[in-house]
């Protein structure tokens, strides 16, 4: 080949990668070029976690509605519990002295009006079952705890008059981490549940209107706390079945009744005194209790090497009668 040709195409090489270097890309508009109406609705829904199109059930007896804003005449209607509705425009109103957030939503075509916002808020839930547990749950629980615990009381009065020999953990506890293990798992859940309503109450708020189950999708606070739930479910399960293993049906029962109280003791005490920074203090100190009665009292580290009984310490066996040395 000659220098001459050589030449002619390393200047047509040239030339090509040349043409290809320039992008004759396609004018595309800026994402954030926005009318004034979008920018509104993104801050609001920055500021409140809903925006338009936002579902709701109603949880109140009934909420009602005005069919216009407060400035024209209207007449009201009524949406009732367990209905869903629609968030279909957002008003405000700086002449309404108690709230100047007027909301629209609709059931259907035919049903919807005007509400104002802080009326709203206190007579839905957003419609999602995450969503309506935190209501019923934050709602009730005292309740159900202090009720659980006194139904627990009375029931372990009586089986101690009648037996004086009830297992509970903590105190009379069975060889088995799980249930100490749920205590502590619970306690850690409601004092980091607490302190995220101190620390990040609004991030709390956005995970209300939004939420998730899935801890790897959230901020890392929020993520623990979720993960610390899934905990929750995999050790009671785990409980469950070591508890049927080890006790016999009504001892299985009374046991798993106790815990549960122990549980609800654990969430009330730790979610309320977090609030007042004791809660920390307290939950070091009853990791370390826990731990020392568990490993103290409940550990069974020997077995009877005639029959194989569990034993807190070498002796005489309690079933068999042999003594191990």
């Amino acid at each position: 080949m000659s220098m001459a040709r050589i030449n002619h195409l390393l200047m047509l090489l040239a030339a090509v990668l040349l043409m290809s270097c320039y992008n004759h890309r396609q004018r595309t508009p800026d994402a954030w070029d926005l009318t004034k109406q979008q920018i509104d609705s993104i801050s609001f829904s920055t500021t409140h976690h809903y925006s338009q199109n936002y579902n709701f059930v109603v949880t109140t007896g009934s909420l009602p509605l005005s069919d216009a804003l407060p400035d024209m005449v209207f007449d009201t209607i009524y949406v009732t519990r367990g209905e869903r509705v629609v968030v279909a425009e957002i008003a405000t109103v700086p002449a309404d002295s108690v709230d100047s957030i007027w909301v629209k939503v609709a059931r259907d075509q035919i049903t919807q009006g005007w509400i104002r916002e802080s009326e709203l808020l206190k007579g839905v839930s957003p419609d999602d079952p995450i969503s309506e547990f935190i209501d019923v749950f934050s709602d009730n629980h005292l309740l159900i705890f202090l009720a659980l615990c006194a139904v627990v009381g009375g029931a372990y009065a009586m089986r101690r008059l009648l037996r004086r020999n009830a297992y509970i953990v903590h105190f009379n506890d069975i060889d088995s981490f799980y249930p100490t293990l749920l205590c502590l798992l619970v306690a850690s859940s409601a004092t980091l549940y607490a302190s995220i309503q101190m620390f990040g109450p609004e991030s709390w708020r956005h995970y209300y209107f939004h939420p998730s189950l899935n801890p790897f999708g959230l901020p890392l606070h929020l993520g623990l706390f979720v993960a610390s739930v899934w905990a929750i479910i995999i050790v009671g399960v785990a409980t469950l079945d070591d508890v049927r293993r080890r006790l016999a049906g009504s001892d299985a029962m009374l046991y798993l009744a106790g815990l549960s109280a122990v549980c609800a003791v654990d969430y009330v005490v730790f979610s309320l005194f977090t609030l007042y920074y004791i809660g920390y203090v307290l939950l070091a100190a009853y990791v370390g209790y826990a731990l020392w009665r568990y490993y103290r009292v409940a550990h069974y580290r020997y077995a009877c090497g005639h029959c194989g009984t569990p034993m807190r310490r070498k002796g005489r066996c309690p079933r068999c009668g042999s003594v191990n040395v």
